[in-house]
């Protein structure tokens, strides 16, 4: 990737753009010296470009950029603790602070991320993809500890030992459906930059999630 021609410093938004591209692209950006040859850019546009996005938080760490799904492990003592509804409850009072948070500092490719990941694929694992939907904005909400917070609850909850027995699949068309209407509103709220209704819409999804969850482990008593 390269612009066409030096570029004038009135246009360090262009270079920004460059940047924020390229980030999606590679691991890890070149070296200063290497990535002003690679945009096609003079050296002190490009340190103008990297101070705005240092500035706005879109400059990612290459250590930070991990794959959706990856997730670290933790302790299995946190696993042997808990329980679905408690796991649950911590995400009620962190993910519509986070949908909040990310509907004030979301970037353009934040949106887009959070857009596609907001409708499953067909064929697609349902699973995945949720995980990427929620990760995705978390990593929009700009704030690296509490995302450190949030995997390891998700990891926590994944563990077979903290699940609980599904009444209908997974891969059920009408939870899906039901399931990516619900992504799509809290994603609408966060690109239309209305934090109120990211924190709502957000909240609404997982009290939709926990009211499964009581039914399956109320079926689960009732079968026992």
């Amino acid at each position: 990737m390269s612009l066409d021609a030096k570029t004038e410093p009135a246009d360090v938004d262009q270079i920004v753009a460059a940047v924020r591209a390229l980030q999606t692209e590679v691991d890890r950006l070149p070296a200063e010296r290497n990535l002003a040859e690679r945009l096609n850019v003079k050296r002190h546009q490009l340190r103008k470009a990297l101070a705005i996005l240092r500035q706005s938080g879109d400059l990612v760490p290459a250590s930070a950029r991990r794959a959706p799904t990856a997730l670290p492990r933790y302790s299995e003592e946190l696993v042997r603790l808990t329980n679905p509804i408690e796991v649950l409850e911590m995400r009620l009072l962190m993910e519509p602070g986070l949908a909040r948070l990310a509907s004030l500092r979301a970037s353009a490719l934040d949106m887009a991320r959070i857009s596609r990941a907001a409708t499953t694929p067909e064929d697609a694992a349902a699973g995945p993809v949720d995980l990427a939907f929620h990760l995705a904005i978390v990593e929009a909400a700009r704030n690296h500890l509490a995302g450190e917070f949030y995997k390891m609850l998700r990891q926590v909850g994944v563990d077979a030992r903290v699940r609980i027995a599904r009444i209908t699949p997974v891969t059920c068309p009408k939870r899906i459906r039901q399931r990516d209407a619900e992504h799509r509103l809290i994603a609408e709220a966060i690109a239309d930059r209305d934090p109120e209704a990211a924190e709502t819409a957000m909240r609404a999804h997982l009290l939709s999630v926990q009211k499964q969850i009581h039914a399956r482990i109320n079926a689960g008593t009732e079968a026992a």
